[in-house]
C-alpha cells in the first residue's frame, strides 16, 4: 500500500470521517476535530503503522502533509 493511501486510512479512522481526503498541502487547521486528544492518537498511530518513532514535538512541527510524507518514506 502506498504511503499517501496509508496515511489518508489512518486520517480517516482517527478523526472518524471516511470522507477525508488528504493532500500535500493539508494541515492541522484544515481538520476540525485535530485537537489535542487526537493528536496523540494520530501520533500513536502512525508510529504503530510506519514503524517510526517521533521525538519530542516533531509530529506538530511539521508544515502539512507533505512533510509528514517524505519523514514516513525516509524512516523506512
Amino acid at each position: 500500500m502506498e504511503v499517501h493511501e496509508q496515511l489518508e486510512g489512518l486520517f480517516r479512522e482517527v478523526f472518524d470521517d471516511e470522507k477525508l481526503v488528504l493532500t500535500d498541502e493539508t494541515t492541522a487547521r484544515d481538520i476540525p476535530k485535530w485537537d489535542s486528544l487526537a493528536h496523540i492518537n494520530l501520533m500513536f498511530s502512525i508510529e504503530q503503522s510506519f514503524g517510526v518513532r517521533f521525538k519530542g514535538n516533531e509530529l506538530a512541527e511539521m508544515k502539512n502533509i507533505g512533510e509528514l510524507k517524505a519523514f514516513l518514506v525516509k524512516g523506512r
